[in-house]
Parts: C-alpha cells; sequence; structure tokens
C-alpha cells in the first residue's frame, strides 16, 4: 500500500444565514459535486447524541477528464486526499479516493465504505483492492432504485489466500428529497435509504458479518451533505455532516455561497 502524508487546515462552516445551494450540475459533468482544485470538504463525525467523535476532511488534489476513444463521452475524474481525525484531531486513516462523472452522474469511490479497521487485524500482508463505485443521478426519481456499490478486499500473504474483506451498499433506494441545514449552509438534498453490510471471510463457514441501515442526503452540487448510520435494532448510532466547505484561495471564514433561484 502507498503512504502519503499531507497536511490540512481544520477548518469551521461559520456562515451566520446558510444560503440555500444550487443543485443542479451541468449535464457534461466539469465539476462533479461542484468540486475544484485544492477545494476542501470538512465532515464532522457525531454520535447519537450529537457529541463529536471527529472529523474526515477531503481535499482535492487533481482534477481530469478524458473521451471515450470515439469521443462521444467525457468522463470527469476527481483525486481526492481524504484523512480521518479522532476528536483530538489525531490523524487515524489516509487514503486515496477517486471519485468520476459522466453524463447526468457522478461516481463517488466504493473505498468510502470501508471501515480501515477492518484491515487492523492483518499486519504486514497484501491487499487487492476490487471497488465499486457508487452511482448518485443529478435529477433521481423519487421511489427509484440505485446500483449497489462498496469494495472488496483480498488479503494475501506472498503464498497464499487469506481472507476476504468487504463491504456492500445495497437496496438503494432514493425516498425522498428534503432541505438540510448544516454549519457549511442549507442545501436541498436526495434523501437514499440503503443497507451496508461489512464482513471477513476467512473460509466459507468463518465468517464475521455486520448490517446496518444507512440513510444518505446529497446534493447534486456538493456531495454528501448528511449520513445516517442504525445499528441492526434500528437506533441511531452515527452522524456525519458536512461542516465547511473551503475553495482554492478562501479562509473557512471568509467562504461564501451565492443563493440560486429555480
Amino acid at each position: 500500500m502507498r503512504s502519503v502524508t499531507f497536511s490540512l487546515a481544520l477548518l469551521v462552516g461559520t456562515a451566520s444565514a446558510p444560503a440555500l445551494l444550487a443543485q443542479t450540475a451541468p449535464a457534461d459533468c466539469p465539476h462533479p459535486f461542484g468540486l475544484y482544485d485544492n477545494m476542501e470538504l470538512v465532515y464532522q463525525r457525531q454520535d447519537d447524541h450529537g457529541k463529536p467523535l471527529g472529523t474526515v476532511r477531503e481535499r482535492v488534489v487533481r482534477l481530469d477528464s478524458e473521451q471515450s476513444k470515439k469521443q462521444t463521452l467525457t468522463t470527469t475524474t476527481v483525486l481526492l486526499k481524504s484523512g480521518t481525525y479522532d476528536a483530538k484531531n489525531r490523524l487515524q486513516h489516509l487514503r486515496d479516493l477517486t471519485f468520476r462523472c459522466r453524463r447526468d452522474t457522478a461516481f463517488t469511490d466504493g473505498l468510502t465504505q470501508l471501515n480501515p479497521d477492518q484491515l487492523s487485524s492483518f499486519r504486514d500482508r497484501i491487499f487487492a483492492y476490487s471497488p465499486t463505485p457508487l452511482a448518485w443521478p443529478n435529477q433521481p426519481t423519487v421511489g427509484s432504485e440505485l446500483p449497489d456499490g462498496g469494495i472488496s478486499v483480498d488479503v494475501r500473504s506472498s503464498a497464499v489466500h487469506i481472507a476476504e474483506v468487504y463491504t456492500r451498499v445495497r437496496k438503494r433506494r432514493v425516498v425522498s428529497q428534503q432541505t438540510i441545514t448544516t454549519p457549511a449552509g442549507t442545501f436541498s438534498c436526495y434523501q437514499v435509504e440503503a443497507e451496508r453490510e461489512s464482513a471477513t471471510v476467512a473460509r466459507a463457514d468463518i465468517v464475521m458479518r455486520t448490517t446496518v441501515r444507512v440513510v444518505d442526503y446529497y446534493s447534486p452540487a456538493v456531495g454528501l451533505v448528511k449520513t445516517e448510520v442504525y445499528d441492526k435494532k434500528g437506533r441511531l448510532a452515527e452522524v456525519r455532516l458536512l461542516t465547511a466547505i473551503q475553495k482554492a484561495g478562501q479562509s473557512a471564514e471568509k467562504a461564501k455561497y451565492k443563493v440560486k433561484k429555480s
């Protein structure tokens, strides 16, 4: 695995009167989820009582586009550095993510669904990642189903297969449109409910599996705004909330967003 080190400034959303952000994205997707070079998104992780558990910071480091051989389809690719920090702002995990967009749909990296702790018990092993991106249409129909996504990791030594570690997000369904307000602003979002299964499979008869319910609120203009995770008993276990958006050359305190009337 590649090891990359970078430093990100702690951001805090400070808008006193959050603006309703536009949520329509251009059909050719030049900027998936409104992402630009050096833009940074900050999420706060909270427990079921709203107590901070830490932060996740995602920074755009490269924005590219490519065309199909017949030049009939353009795909935009965004490389992000994602850092997960604990409640004391200590770095826990660091990884590269790739988002894509073509036509009217953005795709987030299946790696986002993997909890790095699932691999913590496999020291000095070889990991082969096979991600399946999650699709986020710009204008889905309420009641429609979305494709499954996630990631599978083949854990090996230099000689033999040891285990499969995977996370699968399935039964994804658009259930409503809602307005969500966070410290980063006010967003008109699509609410998507799904089932997320995480497992470690050592043998066919040795499987450690956990299944939770996930509710995502996403805006085509900025991506995921809020995520709620519910345990197997249906109780809220964790919330991930977008708290700041910083464009290149802006400080968190000066970042402003214009209201776009529909």
